[in-house]
C-alpha cells in the first residue's frame, strides 16, 4: 500500500463559488446519491442495501430521525441524498482502514489529514490498539481488548474515573445494555450527545408540558395551517421533511420560515420523485423568510406572545381549562417595549406584525426547530417562549397542531428513552432494582461538559465512546484534545476511522462494530434492534447487507462482553443477550415504561407509538396543566466591530462526518475553510472578498483563534457569520454554555476578525467561478 502525501485538515483546497440555489433535491441529488453510492461499492450491493433502506422489513437510515411514513413507502428511494451518502459510507467495500493503513501512519501524522480524508478511507476491519509509548496502532484480540478494558475499569478507585459516552447512533438494544452495565459498575456518568443538541429542547418543554418529545406525528403535518419552522435547515439536515412540508402547502398551509440564512431548501422543493415537480421546477416552501439576526428568536417570540395578548388573538378557552401562569406572563410581556423586542430581531415591524397576524388567524399551527435554537446561553428560555406562543393559540394536543423538536441523529431520542442520561430517573432506578436485584447510584453523573473537565483534570481516567466522534462533536477542540489525552484508557466502538481515534489516552482501543446495514447473525440466528423516531415511533430494523468484515462485533456483544469481564454476571446473563435480542428486549419491557409486550408490537411493521399524552391534551406536569413559564430578555451587547458566528453544516456533511467538500445549495465547492459575511460588514472593516481571515472568538477575557478562513460575501444579517464545524470548534468555549442544559454555545459565539497577512500583503484565496 503507497504511503500517501499527509493532507493536512487546516490546509485549503481550492475554493470554487456559483450562485447560492433556490432549490433544493430535484434530478440533482438522484444523481449525487446514486454517483455516491456506486462510487463506494458495488452494483448489486448499492442496490440492495439502497432498496431496504427505510423499508419495514429493513434497516433505518444511520442519519437523521426524521419519521418514516406509518402507511405506504416508495419501494424505489424511501431516503434523500444524505440518506444515501450515509449508507454509502457504511457500506464501502472499494476502500477499508485495515490495519496495513495503521501501520503505515503514526497517530500524529493520521492527526494532520482533514476530516474528509479520514471518512474516505473505509470501513474498520479488526479491533486495534495504541499501546502505552507507541505511536501507531497495531492489531490486537478481541479477548485481549476486552480483558484491558475491564482491567483499568476495575483498577479504578472509583466508578465515577470512568467516563461512558453514547451518540445517537447506538440501537435501544445496545444502549440499554450499556446503561445497565455501567450503572452496575457505579456511576452515572452517561454523558451523550443530547447533552450537545436538544437538551435545550427536553428540559424547555418537560418543564412547560411535562414531556421533552415531539407532540406531533408524521400525518399531523399536511394537516396543519400554519407551520412555523424555526432555527432549521431542513434541505440538508432533514432533507425528507421537505416532503411533508410540500404536502401541507398543497393542501393550503401556510409556512413562515426563521434563519438567519436564505437556505434553498426553504425556498423550493424539487421532489425527484413527483412527475409534477420535475416539469414544474417544484412547489415554492416559505411564504414568508424572517432573515433574523443570529439569537434574536427570544426577541421575536415575545413580540409575537405581546401582539396576540394585544389583539386579542389567543384561545381564552384552551387557556382556561388546560393551563397556568397565563396571568403572570401577561405582566411580564408588559415589562417589554415591542420596538425594542423588533428592533432587536432585525426584522421590520410589518414583518412582525404580519406573522403574528398569521398566527393569530391559525387554529392548527405545529412548530419545528433544530440546533439553530438550541445551541444558545438562553436556549430553554427561548424554547419555553416558543411553547408559549403555541399554547396562546391552544395549537396542541389535536389533529395538524403541536411541538417538533427535530431530532439530528436517528436515535438519540431512543438512547435518552433507554436510560442514557447522566440523571437517573428515580422511577427507572427503582425499577432497575426491582427487575435486576442491584441499587443503582443515585446522584448525577457528568454530562458532555463536565466530562471534558473531569478528563482534562485528571478526575476521570478512562473513557468509552459508544459510537460518535467525540473530540469533534464537542466544543473547545484544544481542549477537549488534552481532556482524552490525559486519559489512562480511551475506547472507541466505530464503523470508521474520525478524528477521536487520533486524540488517544495513554493506551487506546478502537473496536469496530457492524453497521445498521449488515446482517447481524447470532449463534446462526438473524437478529434485529430497534429504534426510535422523532415522532416517538418505536420500530425494527434489520442489516441486508453481508458485513465488511468477519472480525466485526455488534455494539451489544461488545457491550455484553466488557460487562461479563467487569461486574460478572451473576445478576444479569450477558451471554444470553449476545446470543439473542429478544432477551434484551424482554428486559426493556419490564424496565421502561410505555415497552409493554414489545417483542410482538415491534415485529409489526411500521412499529409503534409510545405513550405521549400532551398529543391527547393532557400534560403530565406537577399540576395536571400546560405551564406558560416567564423568561427574561436582554439585548445582546455586542461592540461595533465584533460579531456573532454561527456554526454550521455543509450541504455534504452530516454532523461531523465529512462526504465531500462542496456545499451546492450556498454554491461553495471544494473547500470547508469559508466564512459567511454581509458584504456591508467587510465594506465597515476596510477588507476584501476572499481574503484570508483569523477567526477570534472572546470569552472572559480569553481568545480562541480559527485561522486562515475566506471571507464569502452572503446573504446574512449584519454582525453576523455563519462556518462550518467542526473546524470552528476551537472557538467555542467550554465554560459557554446554555443556562441549565448546558449545551455548547455553537450558535452564538463572539468573535472579532483579523487580516492574514503574506509578504506584507493581505493574503487573499485564489477562486474559480463556475
Amino acid at each position: 500500500m503507497k504511503k500517501l502525501k499527509i493532507e493536512k485538515h487546516n490546509a485549503l483546497t481550492g475554493i470554487e463559488i456559483e450562485q447560492p440555489a433556490k432549490s433544493a433535491a430535484g434530478i440533482k441529488a438522484v444523481i449525487n446519491s446514486i454517483k455516491y453510492i456506486f462510487e463506494r461499492t458495488s452494483l448489486v450491493r448499492g442496490t440492495k442495501a439502497s432498496l431496504k433502506l427505510n423499508q419495514k422489513d429493513g434497516f433505518d437510515c444511520p442519519s437523521c430521525a426524521w419519521p418514516d411514513p406509518d402507511g405506504h413507502r416508495s419501494g424505489i428511494a424511501e431516503y434523500c441524498e444524505n440518506g444515501a451518502k450515509a449508507i454509502a459510507d457504511e457500506i464501502m467495500d472499494k476502500r477499508m482502514a485495515s490495519p496495513s493503513l495503521f501501520l503505515q501512519y503514526t497517530v500524529a501524522e493520521l492527526f494532520q489529514m482533514s476530516d474528509y480524508w479520514l471518512g474516505q478511507q473505509g470501513r474498520l476491519t479488526e479491533p486495534m490498539i495504541l499501546k502505552a509509548g507507541n505511536t501507531t496502532y497495531e492489531p490486537i484480540s478481541w479477548k485481549e481488548a476486552f480483558t484491558i478494558i475491564a482491567e483499568n475499569l476495575k483498577k479504578l478507585k472509583d466508578s465515577n474515573q470512568a467516563i461512558f459516552y453514547t451518540s445517537g447512533r447506538a440501537s435501544n438494544e445496545a444502549a440499554f445494555l450499556y446503561q445497565l452495565f455501567v450503572r452496575m459498575y457505579g456511576t452515572n456518568n452517561l454523558p451523550d450527545c443530547s447533552n450537545m443538541c436538544h437538551e435545550s429542547s427536553g428540559i424547555a418543554l418537560t418543564e412547560s408540558i411535562g414531556i421533552g418529545k415531539a407532540t406531533i406525528v408524521l400525518d399531523d403535518m399536511p394537516k396543519a395551517e400554519l407551520i412555523i419552522i424555526l432555527g432549521q435547515n431542513p434541505g440538508t439536515n432533514h432533507p425528507r421533511m421537505l416532503s411533508s412540508l410540500e404536502a401541507a402547502k398543497r393542501n393550503g398551509a401556510k409556512i413562515i420560515s426563521v434563519n438567519p440564512l436564505l437556505e434553498a431548501g426553504l425556498l423550493y422543493f424539487n421532489h425527484p420523485q413527483l412527475l409534477q415537480d420535475l416539469l414544474t421546477g417544484g412547489e415554492n416552501i416559505t411564504d414568508l423568510y424572517l432573515q433574523i439576526k443570529i439569537n434574536s428568536d427570544l426577541a421575536l417570540l415575545k413580540a409575537w406572545a405581546k401582539i396576540l395578548i394585544e389583539n386579542g388573538a389567543i384561545n381564552n378557552t384552551f387557556i382556561q381549562e388546560n393551563s397556568i401562569g397565563f396571568e403572570d406572563l401577561k405582566a411580564d410581556l408588559a415589562k417589554y417595549s415591542l420596538s425594542e423586542l423588533i428592533l432587536a430581531t432585525g426584522l421590520t415591524e410589518d414583518e412582525v406584525r404580519l406573522s403574528a397576524e398569521w398566527i393569530g388567524k391559525s387554529d392548527k399551527i405545529i412548530a419545528c426547530w433544530a440546533m439553530g435554537l438550541t445551541q444558545h446561553k438562553n436556549a430553554v428560555a427561548t424554547i419555553q417562549e416558543l411553547t408559549n406562543v403555541i399554547l396562546l393559540r391552544g395549537s396542541i394536543g389535536k389533529e395538524g397542531a403541536g411541538l417538533c423538536p427535530v431530532r439530528g441523529h436517528s436515535n438519540v431520542q431512543g438512547d435518552r428513552t433507554m436510560g442514557i442520561y447522566e440523571k437517573i430517573k428515580p422511577e427507572m432506578a427503582e425499577k432497575l432494582h426491582q427487575v435486576i436485584g442491584f441499587k443503582p447510584p443515585l446522584e448525577n453523573g457528568y454530562n458532555t461538559i463536565e466530562a471534558i473537565e473531569a478528563m482534562y483534570t485528571g478526575k476521570a481516567k478512562v473513557f468509552i465512546g459508544l459510537g460518535g466522534n467525540f473530540y469533534s462533536a464537542s466544543p473547545d477542540a484544544e481542549y477537549t484534545r488534552t481532556a482524552l489525552e490525559n486519559c489512562d484508557l480511551t475506547v472507541h466502538i466505530s464503523t470508521k476511522l474520525n478524528r477521536s481515534h487520533l486524540t488517544p489516552g495513554k493506551t487506546a482501543l478502537i473496536l469496530p462494530c457492524l453497521g445498521r446495514t449488515e446482517i447481524d447473525f447470532q449463534k446462526g440466528v438473524e437478529q434485529f434492534i430497534s429504534v426510535e423516531n422523532t415522532a416517538g415511533v418505536v420500530h425494527q430494523s434489520k442489516g441486508a447487507i453481508k458485513p465488511i468484515s468477519d472480525n466485526l462485533m455488534s455494539e451489544t456483544a461488545i457491550i455484553a462482553n466488557v460487562a461479563k469481564l467487569t461486574v460478572g454476571s451473576e445478576l444479569v446473563n450477558w451471554q444470553q443477550h449476545i446470543d439473542d435480542y429478544n432477551s434484551i428486549r424482554d428486559l426493556i419491557e419490564k424496565v421502561v415504561d410505555g415497552f409493554e409486550n414489545f417483542n410482538n408490537k415491534v415485529k409489526k411493521p411500521g412499529g409503534f407509538y409510545l405513550p405521549n399524552l400532551p398529543r391527547k391534551g393532557q400534560f403530565p406536569t406537577n399540576s395536571g396543566k400546560a405551564v406558560f413559564i416567564c423568561n427574561k430578555w436582554e439585548p445582546i451587547a455586542l461592540p461595533s466591530n465584533h460579531f456573532i458566528l454561527m456554526t454550521i453544516r455543509s450541504h455534504d456533511q452530516f454532523n461531523t462526518t465529512i462526504y465531500g467538500l462542496d456545499d451546492r445549495y450556498r454554491g461553495i465547492y471544494n473547500e470547508r475553510r469559508v466564512l459567511l459575511i454581509n458584504e456591508k460588514d467587510i465594506k465597515k472593516l476596510s477588507f476584501q472578498a476572499f481574503q484570508l481571515v483569523n477567526i477570534n472568538s472572546h470569552f472572559n477575557d480569553k481568545i480562541r483563534i480559527a485561522e486562515a478562513f475566506i471571507l464569502i460575501p452572503y446573504n446574512i444579517p449584519e454582525q453576523c457569520l455563519a462556518a462550518y464545524f467542526p473546524e470552528t470548534n476551537v472557538l467555542v468555549p467550554l465554560k459557554s454554555s446554555a443556562d441549565r442544559s448546558h449545551t455548547p454555545t455553537s450558535k452564538s459565539i463572539k468573535v472579532s476578525l483579523e487580516a492574514v497577512f503574506e509578504n506584507g500583503k493581505i493574503k487573499l484565496a485564489k477562486v474559480k467561478t463556475r
